[in-house]
C-alpha cells in the first residue's frame, strides 16, 4: 500500500510542480520563456495553456523578428482549438502581414481551410460552405503553381457536393409539400449550378412530374402552357434518358398530358 501512495504523491507532486512553473512563468517577464514554454505547451498539446502566453506575447513582439514565429503559432493555437473563425482571421493576416515569410502560402491556404473546416452538414444555413468555396478558389488564384492546388480541388468538389446535396434536397421538400412550382424551379437551377450532379435523371424525371402536376393543379387559364410545359419536358427527359428506371412512368405521364391538350387545343392544332 504504501509504494502505491508515494507513487501518488509523486504525481501529484510533479503536476503540482508543473503547474507551478507555468504560473511563475506567466506572471514572469522574461519574454523569451514565456515563448520558449508556450511553443513547448503547443507541442505537448496544450493549447488552452499555450493560448494565453501567445495572446500576450504578439503584443510584446509586435514589430520585431519574433513577431512572425509567435503570431504564426497563436495563429495555429486558435486553429488547434477549433476557433475556425479567429483562426481564418489570423491565418490572412498572418499572411497579408508576412508576405515574405517562408509561411506566407501555407497560412494562406490555412485561411481558408479554415472556412473548409467551419462548413456545416448539408441540411444546415450553407453560407460558410459558399464562402470556403471563394476562398479556395482565391487561393489557388493566388498561388497557381502551389503543391496545395490538387488539395483545394478536391476540397473544392467536397463543397460543391454538399450544395449540391442541399440544393436537391430542397427540391425534393417542395416536392413532397406539393409546393410544385418551387420544386420545378428549384429541380432547374440544380441542373443549371451542376449540371454534371448525380441527380440529373432523378431531377429532369421530377421536373417532367412536377409540371405535369402544377398543370393539373392550375386554373383553367393556365393549363394550356402548363401542360405544354410537361410535354417539353418530357422530351427533355426522354432523349437524354431513353432507358431510364422512370421511363414507363414517364410515358404514362405524357400520355395524360398530351389527352389534357387535345381538350383545350382548338381542333385543327395537333399535338407533337
Amino acid at each position: 500500500m504504501f509504494p502505491r501512495i508515494a507513487y501518488i504523491l509523486l504525481i501529484i507532486s510533479v503536476f503540482a510542480s508543473g503547474c507551478s512553473n507555468y504560473t511563475r512563468v506567466m506572471k514572469g517577464t522574461d519574454m523569451d520563456a514565456k515563448l520558449n514554454l508556450a511553443i513547448k505547451l503547443y507541442n505537448k498539446g496544450d493549447y488552452f495553456k499555450a493560448l494565453p502566453l501567445l495572446e500576450e506575447l504578439i503584443t510584446v513582439y509586435r514589430g520585431t523578428k519574433k513577431a512572425e514565429k509567435t503570431y504564426y503559432y497563436y495563429s495555429y493555437t486558435n486553429y488547434q482549438l477549433g476557433d475556425y473563425e479567429t483562426a481564418a482571421y489570423d491565418f490572412d493576416n498572418f499572411a497579408k502581414t508576412f508576405p515574405s515569410s517562408e509561411y506566407a502560402e501555407e497560412c494562406a491556404f490555412m485561411h481558408s481551410y479554415c472556412y473548409y473546416q467551419d462548413s456545416p452538414e448539408y441540411s444546415l444555413d450553407q453560407t460558410n460552405t459558399q464562402k470556403a468555396i471563394n476562398e479556395l478558389q482565391l487561393f489557388a488564384d493566388q498561388y497557381p503553381q502551389s503543391t496545395r492546388i490538387e488539395q483545394c480541388n478536391k476540397l473544392i468538389d467536397q463543397l460543391r457536393a454538399k450544395l449540391e446535396e442541399k440544393n436537391f434536397q430542397n427540391a425534393r421538400l417542395y416536392y413532397n409539400m406539393e409546393e410544385y412550382k418551387a420544386a420545378v424551379t428549384t429541380f432547374k437551377n440544380l441542373l443549371t449550378d451542376f449540371p454534371s450532379t448525380q441527380y440529373r435523371e432523378e431531377a429532369m424525371f421530377l421536373i417532367l412530374k412536377g409540371s405535369y402536376l402544377l398543370a393539373e393543379n392550375s386554373i383553367e387559364d393556365k393549363k394550356l402552357p402548363r401542360f405544354q410545359e410537361a410535354v417539353a419536358a418530357y422530351l427533355d427527359f426522354a432523349g437524354s434518358y431513353a432507358e431510364s428506371k422512370y421511363r414507363k412512368e414517364a410515358d404514362d405521364i405524357v400520355l395524360q398530358a398530351r389527352k389534357r391538350l387535345e381538350k383545350l387545343l382548338p381542333s385543327s392544332t395537333s399535338v407533337n
